[in-house]
């Protein structure tokens, strides 16, 4: 699978406003906005949250073409970079599925 990455500094682009320090909530309440923003797609889910540092990533899944039966439509995932302010930094593609797809996740030891 191709991966693709975009990297521009967003300040607070297509953001309701400007947090310092956010906490979960408001990430997950922003990067939605965020996304439709640039994609022009609305967002279906957000499928992870982590804090690296100043730095999140926050993966969202967005769907990239509707199909009939509804278990063929084909979603993808991105994983967003956001600073501690709400800066956007970047985006990649880090999957594609199904949507009937099951997905397994793998357990750490």
């Amino acid at each position: 699978m191709k991966k693709t990455e975009a990297s521009a500094s967003h300040k607070g682009a297509g953001m309701s406003k400007n947090i310092k320090n956010p906490d979960i909530k408001a990430i997950c309440e922003e990067a939605p906005v965020l996304v439709e923003s640039f994609l022009n797609k609305k967002p279906e889910c957000i499928t992870c949250v982590t804090k690296e540092g100043d730095e999140w990533k926050v993966q969202v899944e967005v769907m990239e073409r509707k199909a009939v039966p509804d278990t063929q439509d084909i979603l993808i995932t991105y994983e967003l970079k956001l600073t501690g302010d709400l800066e956007f930094t970047g985006y990649r593609r880090v999957g594609m599925r199904h949507r009937g797809d099951m997905i397994v996740e793998e357990k750490e030891i």
